[in-house]
């Protein structure tokens, strides 16, 4: 997120609030420039109350990148910091973990290498003897007792987001400033707070 809604953010609520680092969409193999990017980000999120943050950072050959993972943390301290789903993109999940594990992650977000922490449940379940597992991807308020139940975490991560129409009254139907496959011109994606109440309380249940 950018600075000001970080701080507006702090403003808002009372839990704690981890800042992704993530200079671009696509891969997990970055550029120099693109460290300096992160490791900037990395700064502006701890000066503007970020209680933890989340990155990751792999290795062309899907390993964990442990030389930048090093560097990032150091900047990150004394800060707390997940590994995100990049994870899920790495050639061992069992390496990788020891890998994360010793180099002083604290979390693992995942959907267990594959396409839904649903999916992905039985590796979930599998490697969470070896460290702190926080399932995350296509968690809804139709699954999440099944994927709690089935992977002993106690933190689970979802968008929990809906669809919400624009107030633009004037629209232009010809211009986008986007591109074609994003989300349509005049519909805005927000944190739908049923929602959020909803998983709250089916995970309040279970734990």
């Amino acid at each position: 997120p950018h600075p000001g809604l970080l701080q507006v953010v702090k403003q808002c609520v009372r839990v704690p609030v981890f800042v992704m680092i993530r200079p671009r969409g696509g891969d997990f193999l970055y550029s120099d420039r693109e460290v300096e990017v992160m490791k900037a980000d990395i700064r502006l999120a701890k000066l503007h109350g970020a209680d933890g943050l989340v990155f990751g950072a792999l290795t062309e050959d899907g390993r964990i990148d442990t030389e930048l993972c090093t560097a990032l943390l150091a900047v990150c301290r004394p800060l707390p910091v997940t590994f995100h789903r990049a994870f899920d993109m790495v050639h061992d999940p069992v390496v990788a973990l020891e890998t994360l594990i010793s180099l002083g992650f604290e979390r693992v977000l995942t959907s267990g290498c594959d396409s839904s922490a649903l999916e992905g449940l039985s590796l979930i379940k599998r490697l969470a003897e070896q460290g702190f597992f926080r399932p995350g991807g296509g968690i809804t308020e139709r699954n999440l007792q099944r994927i709690l139940e089935g992977s002993t975490a106690s933190e689970f991560h979802c968008s929990a987001r809906s669809a919400r129409d624009s107030g633009m009254k004037f629209r232009n139907p010809n211009v986008a400033m986007g591109a074609s496959f994003s989300a349509p011109e005049y519909s805005i994606k927000v944190a739908d707070v049923a929602k959020v109440r909803t998983l709250n309380a089916i995970a309040k249940n279970i734990l």
